[in-house]
């Protein structure tokens, strides 16, 4: 199911990324704005749109989720790679993601005292 949904995701994802999607939204919200006045602009009317964006939206944003929980889970490895393969670097900067906030705090307070030092040094 895992990569089923993972293909359906990649697709979608191109799909209601792309300019044509955006073009197909717009005629149709062009559309319904003029049937607007066959309708009377009745509550029927508005409930269709309102329900059609509002369910439209909420899947998008799993698919969206899941392209960039993948997205950010393949740069961390690409990072973690180059840490690794870095002669010098600190092998424990690998999967930084896994620390608490309090944790990771400390690491971007130590390297912007590593930036002050070395802008001072360069200036």
């Amino acid at each position: 199911m895992t990569n089923g949904f993972r293909r359906f995701a990649d697709v979608t994802g191109s799909v209601v990324g792309s300019p044509w999607a955006f073009a197909a939204t717009f005629a149709l919200t062009c559309l319904w704005l003029l049937v607007g006045p066959v309708f009377r602009f009745s509550d029927t009317w508005q409930l269709t749109m309102n329900t059609a964006a509002s369910q439209v939206t909420f899947l998008i944003a799993f698919l969206l989720q899941n392209a960039q929980n993948r997205d950010t889970r393949a740069l961390q490895l690409k990072l973690d790679e180059l840490i690794r393969s870095t002669t010098g670097a600190r092998t424990q900067l690998i999967q930084l993601e896994g620390l608490d906030d309090d944790q990771l705090d400390a690491l971007t307070h130590e390297f912007e005292r590593v930036r002050q030092r070395r802008g001072r040094t360069a200036g």
